[in-house]
């Protein structure tokens, strides 16, 4: 009985760090100054999003996966819906009306991070489901996920005028407001190379090595 428990700790352990270091991550980005400059600064606010979407939430899903992976017939599926919710989540917060109603109100501010964090977890729980099937599908959706970051990220850093209320937009490190807009869509751009990059190889790894049984 004891070799069986010391068996199923060191199974759930690696799940349980995961889940553990990703809600530590979220709780000091939640917790700390950044809510506060995210809401007048649209650099502090980049920095706040990538943190939960590109950091947190991936150790989060990590770490649920480990402890009770995704069962479905139809991962490519999965990963589609959580693809797509994740691309109205991202593209639609930004959008110039919704992203200065969140920075106004705490409760849509609330939302607009919670939606981050929900959709950052399900575009990853299909890919890290066991199967080969589930692999191609979280390589599907790390690949949409790149796409569409670097894209928004892309036009934000080349949009000839403001898109945002100079307020809401802000200042950091002595730029102007579009300057600091043009950071913001950069860092953006930039930021997704590295998790979804590794999510993708990952993934792919894993089609080379795992038989069409698994």
């Amino acid at each position: 009985m004891s070799g069986t428990q010391s068996e199923t700790g060191r199974q759930l352990a690696p799940g349980l760090l995961s889940l553990g270091v990703g809600l530590a991550a979220l709780a000091g980005l939640w917790g700390g100054p950044l809510p506060d400059l995210a809401r007048v600064s649209f650099v502090w606010h980049m920095m706040l999003h990538l943190g939960v979407i590109l950091g947190a939430a991936p150790l989060i899903a990590l770490g649920l996966a480990r402890l009770a992976p995704l069962r479905t017939a139809w991962p490519v599926l999965f990963a589609g819906a959580a693809s797509l919710l994740e691309l109205a989540v991202v593209w639609g917060w930004h959008a110039p009306r919704l992203h200065e109603a969140a920075a106004l109100d705490p409760t849509l501010f609330r939302i607009q991070q919670a939606t981050f964090l929900g959709a950052g977890v399900l575009v990853w729980l299909p890919g890290l489901a066991p199967g080969r099937a589930a692999a191609g599908a979280g390589l599907l959706a790390m690949l949409f996920s790149l796409m569409h970051m670097t894209m928004l990220g892309v036009l934000l850093t080349l949009s000839p005028r403001l898109l945002y209320a100079p307020e809401i937009c802000g200042t950091a490190f002595g730029l102007a407001p579009l300057d600091t807009q043009r950071l913001g869509g950069a860092m953006m751009a930039v930021a997704g190379l590295g998790p979804y990059l590794v999510g993708a190889a990952v993934f792919t790894m894993r089609l080379t090595r795992e038989g069409p049984e698994d």
